[in-house]
């Protein structure tokens, strides 16, 4: 731990400095991150795939491909979020000039998830730099070959004494927080957000939590059926299911809900073959805890398609399931694995009742191309996002704030949301020593007092 107090020591000394808050360095270390993820794709996707087998492309589209999109969206705009915003002042405060700058708040820690252990540690890295930030960076153990790829490899890149990357197990996080942090971001499960939120409230320290939920897809009786089976077959089975924002059930009007279930199983013969397992495109599940939770799941269900298990490969195949009730075991908590439960209901009211029975989801998707049906369903459903007629890419669009709603999370980031989470409004009001009336000093009299509440009330 001395080690790492050091490193904190450093990147507190560091901000103390300044160093952080020209446009210059913060343009800097951007590129610098650029650079990262060029030179080292290939090591990047090595490591992806030793933790996921993960393929070539996924790692692409999902981490680094992303990451390079953010960052080129921070570079373009950096410049324009650093301005300062000028205000009016009332009359009575003349003659002055105010305005408010984002300003950062200073040593923020980043603690990453492991289901896109690139992505969700460097996503929120970004919007810290561009905020003119010092970070400490501390990486899933869970993805092992991700984190100590990041922990050799960014110090090499990256300015050494205003962010560093600290490995280590869930103890590891638990030792960073009882340190003071002057802001906070973490991503992972609702339990272990809970602890991170009061250790920030030990020292009144602000913060993210992005979290996760039961994201629901709803996919009405006039969709595209077709259409709508494959993105969701894609959506949900990306990174073997292990994405927060993926669908955690469908529910689809029974009248097309045997078309909607034929339609998903031959989009996966269609992107997997007739074995995904044989699949280079179709990873495994992390680790061995993860794959046992799932196949109690997968035990307690009632399996369509797919089904099968190597727990020697840490295999479970993209599976749809059928018969599941809203008591049903599966139903209740966030699945986080490639099990796709499917519900019929007899009308949109039902649906809605079933959605609002959970904690508000990251996540709605619905397929419909009835703009009062999406009216509808955006007004008495609540998340923190909506995608209509498609999945995922509301989180990819970097113009978009990205963020939970309740037990899901709170917070938001990616473009301008993640530089104003890492930034704080700073007000300032610049008077001129002259003119000085005696009018707003004591003693105040009845004739000078209701002078100034004249004053006060009509000049605002």
């Amino acid at each position: 731990m001395q080690k790492d107090l050091e490193l904190l020591g450093a990147v507190r000394e560091s901000f103390k400095r300044g160093v952080t808050r020209d446009f210059s360095w913060r343009r800097s270390q951007l590129l610098a991150l650029e650079t990262f993820l060029v030179e080292c794709e290939e090591e990047i996707a090595g490591a992806l795939h030793a933790d996921f087998r993960k393929s070539g492309p996924e790692s692409f589209l999902t981490e680094t491909g992303y990451l390079r999109s953010e960052i080129r969206f921070a570079l373009n705009h950096l410049k324009a979020w650093m301005k300062p915003s000028h205000v009016s002042i009332p009359l009575i405060y003349q003659p002055a000039k105010a305005f408010y700058r984002p300003e950062p708040y200073g040593v923020v820690l980043i603690i990453g998830a492991w289901n896109y252990p690139l992505n969700l540690a460097l996503a929120p890295l970004i919007g810290a730099v561009a905020a003119g930030n010092c970070v400490v960076l501390k990486p899933s153990e869970h993805a092992p070959h991700t984190s100590s790829l990041l922990a050799e490899k960014l110090p090499c890149y990256l300015d050494r004494s205003a962010i560093g990357v600290i490995e280590g197990d869930g103890e590891k996080s638990r030792e960073l927080l009882l340190e003071r942090f002057d802001y906070i971001f973490y991503t992972g499960s609702r339990m272990t957000g809970r602890e991170v939120m009061h250790a920030a409230a030990r020292h009144l320290t602000p913060l993210t939590l992005e979290l996760g939920g039961k994201s629901p897809c709803i996919v009405d009786e006039k969709s595209d059926v077709r259409v709508a089976a494959r993105r969701i077959v894609w959506a949900k089975f990306l990174n073997a299911g292990q994405t927060c924002i993926s669908p955690d059930y469908v529910l689809v009007h029974h009248c097309r809900e045997m078309e909607l279930l034929r339609e998903m199983q031959q989009a996966l013969r269609e992107f997997y073959g007739a074995d995904p397992k044989q699949s280079p495109d179709y990873p495994r599940i992390v680790n061995d805890y993860h794959f046992q939770r799932l196949e109690k799941l997968l035990e307690a269900s009632s399996v369509w398609s797919g089904g099968e298990s190597d727990p020697a490969e840490r295999y479970l195949a993209p599976t749809i399931l059928r018969g599941v009730s809203a008591d049903s075991l599966i139903m209740q908590s966030e699945i986080f694995g490639p099990l796709l439960p499917v519900i019929g209901y007899q009308d949109l009211a039902e649906a809605v009742a079933l959605v609002q029975s959970e904690p508000e989801p990251l996540a709605l998707y619905i397929f419909s191309s009835d703009p009062d049906v999406q009216e509808l369903l955006m007004r008495q459903l609540r998340s923190g996002g909506v995608c209509i007629n498609d999945l995922l890419f509301h989180a990819a669009t970097p113009s978009l704030p990205f963020g939970g709603l309740g037990s899901s999370g709170f917070g938001a980031y990616h473009g301008r949301a993640g530089f104003e989470t890492f930034s704080f409004q700073r007000s300032v009001l610049r008077r001129s020593l002259w003119p000085d009336p005696g009018l707003r000093y004591p003693p105040y009299g009845p004739v000078k007092f209701a002078l100034l509440k004249r004053l006060v009330t009509f000049f605002h």
